[in-house]
């Protein structure tokens, strides 16, 4: 097990539909990283922005996006993660792909689809919740307006790390800081925020407030409004437990079942 976590977000104003120029700005910031970073997370839908276009802009799990992914996990010895628009059996997908420094992947499907702009329309939903297993480290990753919902987020298999990767407006920026705090705190957990910044085809407005926070609620990185650049934190495997284990909230948490509607 690895105590320290060394992780970086990306925030980028994002080219509309446009996974060429996009990746190669990722790939730009990538390749100015230090060599020992242990996570990289980029936004969500990284290669397109927050398109309703799937139809125009779906890749294959072995398509552009995803070799790419690959490519740079096992250049840099790093796992790597973000989400793409994806079709897979005849289904299109808001899907979240992390992808381990060997280049071996795992996914995880939107599950909570954002209805005022139609994603439910276009997008099939998941019905699984992923847990990943990374250095010694248990990392729940989710999309966007999956930061709404506390119980679908909530702690239940003792994960270190909550990821959150978005394309969150500004006019409800405060909501995205706001909840993020929520979720580390009730879950005593890291959490990583990474949004996008700039305008997209529709006239969304972005700003970014990319955010790594701790078990406590406190701002470990964060970006200012509308900049381009990076969040980086080295997060302690031992201040965390040593937390949980002086304060014991998780101990004391509720259970429950969530029914899937797939």
């Amino acid at each position: 097990m690895k105590n320290e976590l060394k992780i970086v977000g990306i925030q980028a104003n994002l080219v509309w539909e446009n996974p060429a120029e996009n990746i190669a700005f990722f790939e730009k910031q990538i390749n100015c990283l230090h060599k020992d970073v242990d996570l990289i997370v980029l936004p969500e839908m990284f290669a397109t922005g927050f398109t309703m276009n799937p139809e125009k802009n779906a890749e294959k799990m072995d398509g552009f996006s995803v070799s790419w992914m690959q490519k740079i996990a096992k250049e840099k010895q790093t796992a790597i993660c973000g989400s793409l628009v994806i079709s897979d059996n005849e289904k299109f997908y808001n899907r979240l792909v992390f992808v381990h420094p060997e280049g071996t992947i795992e996914t995880y499907n939107k599950r909570h689809s954002f209805t005022l702009a139609g994603e439910d329309k276009v997008y099939s939903s998941g019905s699984k919740k992923l847990i990943i297993i990374y250095k010694g480290w248990k990392i729940c990753p989710l999309i966007c307006y999956d930061l709404r919902f506390p119980v679908w987020a909530r702690n239940t298999e003792n994960y270190d790390l909550l990821i959150f990767m978005a394309n969150w407006p500004v006019t409800r920026i405060k909501a995205w800081d706001t909840l993020l705090k929520a979720r580390s705190i009730e879950n005593m957990s890291y959490v990583v925020g990474v949004n996008r910044t700039g305008k997209d085809f529709n006239n969304y407005n972005y700003s970014g407030n990319s955010l790594i926070i701790d078990y406590l609620g406190e701002e470990l990185s964060k970006l200012e409004l509308n900049e381009v650049g990076f969040v980086s934190a080295i997060l302690s495997k031992d201040n965390l437990e040593n937390i949980r284990n002086k304060l014991g909230f998780l101990n004391d948490k509720d259970t429950f079942k969530i029914e899937n509607y797939d």
